[in-house]
């Protein structure tokens, strides 16, 4: 288990540097009037999620999921797990489950980080 945490730690402090410089290279290269950085990061990260799962499965190289899926993406975007979670959903539970997990999560957490911002200025924070 040492070992499975300690390739998830190293992998994410990559993917953490990875977001950090494509997020400072996409700021400086269009402006950061709107979360160009973040978009690109959640789409490509997605996109690597989805397409990295499948070569892993396929070729019997699961063992090397924690570094490369919950590491490196995970610490690059969690919204990558977040879409590979809601399309596993939706493949064996069907599109309404897999709906009630996509905009229950976005509500609910655009909700909790709301509610962090109002309690933390009410508490002169």
């Amino acid at each position: 288990m040492i070992w499975t945490l300690t390739q998830v730690a190293i992998g994410g402090a990559l993917g953490a540097v990875a977001r950090f410089l494509t997020g400072m290279g996409v700021a400086a290269a269009l402006g950061t009037g709107f979360p160009y950085g973040t978009a690109i990061v959640n789409i490509t990260g997605s996109f690597a999620m989805g397409a990295l799962f499948v070569f892993l499965n396929d070729r019997g190289l699961m063992h090397h999921a924690p570094l490369v899926l919950a590491g490196m993406l995970g610490g690059f975007t969690t919204f990558s797990a977040f879409s590979l979670e809601a399309f596993t959903l939706w493949e064996r539970s069907g599109v309404l489950l897999a709906s009630v997990y996509v905009l229950g999560s976005v509500a609910l957490s655009i909700a909790a980080l709301a509610l962090g911002i109002i309690t933390m200025r009410g508490a002169g924070g």
